[in-house]
């Protein structure tokens, strides 16, 4: 992909970002990744293989109170809470050793129908990622965001996007690749 499909497509899935008030007040020095994976080729059974999680952890979508989940939610960002309504769209690990508490979460979001490369392309992601502090650092959130993106292969998306990530390195372990890069001026080298 050059690098002016990749700025197309991200102009394409989020026209305008550039004029959000938010974005624009991000310090200059704050650089983030957009990232994507091709799931037509990606072969889930492979990532799994290299990948363990605690005794105790599993991973399903979200049943349970929203508040327990908002909680969650909250440890991690909680400018995020507001996010979190819709429990079916929610992929989480839970732990079971502390009464099926959420300890990493995501949104299984569908960003539509994109032109990409001259095609009409399906595009969903992971969103709003996240693991509670004190489970950090222990493969959970890489193997729930693993589970999410399989998801979205099972249900035919071509593409895995993630947007808006400054742990490009972490996604990459899943075999994502930047595709642009950004600051609050906008697309950088563009």
């Amino acid at each position: 992909m050059t690098h002016n499909e990749s700025a197309a497509l991200f102009h394409s899935m989020f026209p305008g970002y550039f004029d959000n008030p938010g974005i624009r007040a991000i310090p200059e020095q704050y650089i983030y990744d957009e990232m994507i994976l091709d799931l037509r080729t990606f072969d889930p059974a492979a990532a799994h293989a290299k990948l363990t999680a605690p005794e105790g952890i599993r991973f399903g979508f979200f049943e349970g109170k929203i508040e327990d989940l908002k909680k969650s939610v909250a440890e991690v960002d909680e400018s995020w809470v507001k996010y979190f309504n819709r429990p079916e769209l929610t992929w989480c690990a839970v732990d079971t050793t502390e009464g099926n508490r959420v300890v990493s979460f995501c949104d299984v979001s569908d960003f539509g129908e994109h032109l990409l490369g001259g095609k009409t392309v399906k595009i969903g992601g992971p969103g709003c990622v996240g693991t509670v502090p004190d489970h950090r650092k222990r493969g959970i959130g890489l193997k729930m965001v693993l589970g999410a993106t399989e998801i979205l292969k099972n249900r035919g998306y071509d593409y895995s996007f993630i947007h808006y990530t400054g742990v490009g390195p972490w996604y990459a372990k899943l075999g994502y690749e930047t595709i642009v890069r950004w600051n609050s001026k906008g697309i950088l080298g563009e």
